[in-house]
């Protein structure tokens, strides 16, 4: 899998007038029955999903608890995953490390070097040191969890003091650590009003942005209030999409679904003069 830089991320939105980020989260519970009939029912549903969205969206994000809980198999199947993906789209590992130095020094060669992930999710709540193994890597992208869309945000992401809430304290004291060259932020998209706010603080890294669809986010506030001049989003869609259809047919079904979100973003590229 080739490096990924700023300058190709970009050059991929502009291209195929798209920040669409799949989330590539399988569940065999979830996933058409015919399939768990297979070796590797898994990677069959996620081979099918990246056939038919490959080329509506610019990166995938594979959660990496799916894998995991199905132990040996499921890395398996997830490194297969990896392999599949093109080159040219952006891959990113729903992994949510924090832990100290050394421990994140090995996570970071786990997902970097064996693996070869172009960028991983980390918590920040341990500090500067338990994110710094991650910022060493070339070319390699840490994303951090800044403002997440569930309930519980409230019980510490939002606890004000001196009129600033901690999400923010976070934020301006990480925007140091690194360039937007190299990191990027989590804002869940039942956020958007935060976004502008945030912009200020870091106009030029790029957001992750879950929760468009099924979580009740809106990809119009989103862009309102998160694009910059080189869009400056990647905007993930799960369940959306890739269980846009239980039957033989859920891979057609996805990639209709991923069509409409692609649709909607190359209005608001446009909106914004990116494109």
């Amino acid at each position: 899998m080739e490096l990924m830089t700023r300058e190709e991320l970009i050059k991929q939105i502009k291209e195929k007038k798209s920040f669409l980020c799949v989330g590539l989260d399988p569940d065999l519970s979830r996933i058409p029955v015919h399939l768990l009939e297979l070796e590797d029912p898994i990677f069959e549903f996620n081979k099918q999903i990246i056939d038919a969205t490959k080329d509506l969206c610019v990166a995938y994000k594979p959660n990496i608890a799916f894998y995991e809980a199905l132990g040996v198999s499921g890395m398996m199947s997830l490194e297969k995953t990896l392999n599949y993906i093109p080159d040219s789209i952006f891959t990113i590992a729903d992994a949510k490390r924090g832990d100290i130095g050394n421990t994140s020094k090995m996570y970071a060669k786990a997902f970097f070097e064996n693996m070869n992930f172009h960028s991983i999710t980390v918590a920040p709540y341990m500090g500067k040191d338990s994110v710094t193994p991650f910022l060493t890597y070339k070319n390699k992208w840490v994303i951090l969890l800044i403002l997440t869309s569930n309930e519980g945000a409230k019980d510490f992401q939002l606890i004000e003091s001196n009129n600033k809430a901690l999400y923010q304290y976070v934020l301006e004291t990480s925007s140091g650590w690194s360039s937007p060259d190299n990191m990027m932020y989590v804002v869940g998209a039942t956020r958007a009003e935060s976004l502008h706010e945030i912009r200020q603080t870091v106009p030029e890294h790029f957001l992750l942005v879950p929760g468009v669809g099924n979580q009740g986010g809106s990809l119009a506030e989103v862009s309102k209030y998160g694009m910059n001049k080189d869009c400056g989003l990647l905007v993930n869609s799960s369940r959306g999409i890739i269980y846009a259809s239980a039957e033989k047919n859920f891979a057609e079904m996805a990639r209709k679904n991923a069509s409409e979100l692609q649709k909607k973003m190359q209005i608001e590229l446009i909106r914004a003069h990116v494109i």
